[in-house]
């Protein structure tokens, strides 16, 4: 089902993180935001060079990737 205000339903996790990410520029400003966002992206990386690290590192570059996206647009 299909929500006007919202849109589809199963896009709803992708629009909570996005909404966390507006939310952290929004409280940080985008300077900030755009430093916190590289410094997330290096740790994620650094991370996933183990096997083991994947699992925390992808979701952590993923995030930096967004906080700087939002911070930079």
């Amino acid at each position: 089902m299909k929500d006007k205000k919202h849109g589809h339903w199963i896009l709803a996790p992708f629009r909570w993180i996005w909404w966390l990410v507006a939310g952290i520029i929004g409280l940080t400003g985008r300077i900030i935001g755009v430093v916190l966002g590289l410094v997330l992206m290096i740790v994620g990386v650094l991370v996933s060079l183990t096997i083991v690290g994947l699992i925390i590192g992808v979701p952590l570059v993923v995030l930096g990737f967004l906080l700087m996206l939002r911070g930079i647009f």
